[in-house]
């Protein structure tokens, strides 16, 4: 079983226990609220952990902490440095955002070493390898998309950031809908548009969902469903775009929920004061 198997099924497992007693909640709050999706517990099958992490309803705000190399500094030492700094002050997750030279043996060496949940960003290094091996990232494939997710998870990656509510539609329609101030801020949201326009198919992350799914129960992987249209001026929040997108993003974790995978999704991006609440309380009910 995985964790959303234990929760729907009133399992406590050690893991939830452990989760209970560090959190000083019930544990059976704690799993009615896992099997709601209103709580996830960041912690693939394989990956040994002396700090699992949980977020959601109920449960103190945790930091996570964006790490990763550049194309101009790829410095495996600096990265872990970065996550022993990031641990000794209290962070609850990390990210590899690595989009240098060392993807993978950067990701191993911090996944090695870190005590806490480690997140990526897959579509970094599925474009970084398509444009490695074929001189180009927008010749990226399905295959590759698939591949790299698969490989991450089986190395013990606990939670994905992918960019699957970044459609076709909503990309040929961006001119049309709203002239934003910063048309989309997201890397990966940027990257996605730009292969959706160049290439004139679907989004893989969105086409093939169903076949990411599957990986990510496998393997019990948190899927963070990006929001790679959040406004990046408060001039352009709340816009079409935006809505659009959430609107994908409360059916895609529909669809998670139904099979049995965690979801968190990301938002809302840059609001001005008078609209977070709004939003926050939109993206809810969405």
């Amino acid at each position: 079983m995985n964790i959303i198997d234990s929760a729907r099924t009133k399992t406590l497992t050690p893991l939830i226990k452990k989760i209970s007693r560090h959190e000083h909640q019930n544990a059976s709050s704690l799993l009615d609220n896992i099997a709601a999706g209103k709580t996830v517990i960041l912690k693939n099958r394989i990956h040994r952990l002396k700090k699992p992490c949980a977020i959601g309803k109920g449960l103190r705000t945790k930091i996570n902490v964006n790490i990763g190399s550049s194309t101009d500094i790829s410095d495996i030492n600096l990265e872990l440095e970065k996550l022993k700094v990031s641990i000794e002050n209290g962070a609850d997750t990390v990210m590899d955002l690595s989009v240098g030279n060392t993807i993978e043996e950067t990701r191993k060496e911090i996944l090695n070493h870190s005590t806490i949940p480690v997140g990526t960003v897959p579509i970094y290094e599925a474009a970084s390898e398509a444009a490695r091996k074929r001189k180009n990232f927008l010749k990226m494939t399905k295959d590759d998309v698939l591949e790299i997710i698969e490989k991450q998870a089986r190395e013990g990656i606990d939670f994905f950031t992918i960019h699957a509510g970044v459609t076709r539609e909503i990309v040929e329609k961006i001119p049309r809908l709203h002239k934003r101030i910063i048309e989309i801020v997201s890397r990966g949201g940027a990257l996605i548009a730009n292969w959706i326009r160049c290439n004139n198919k679907e989004n893989p992350f969105y086409e093939y969902f169903d076949d990411i799914l599957k990986i990510a129960k496998k393997y019990d992987v948190t899927l963070s469903l990006g929001d790679g249209l959040r406004p990046g001026s408060v001039l352009d929040a709340t816009d079409a775009i935006q809505l659009y997108e959430i609107r994908q993003l409360g059916k895609l974790a529909q669809r998670e929920r139904a099979y049995g995978v965690q979801t968190i999704i990301e938002g809302p991006g840059h609001v001005p004061l008078n609209q977070i609440e709004r939003n926050i309380k939109l993206q809810k009910h969405i």
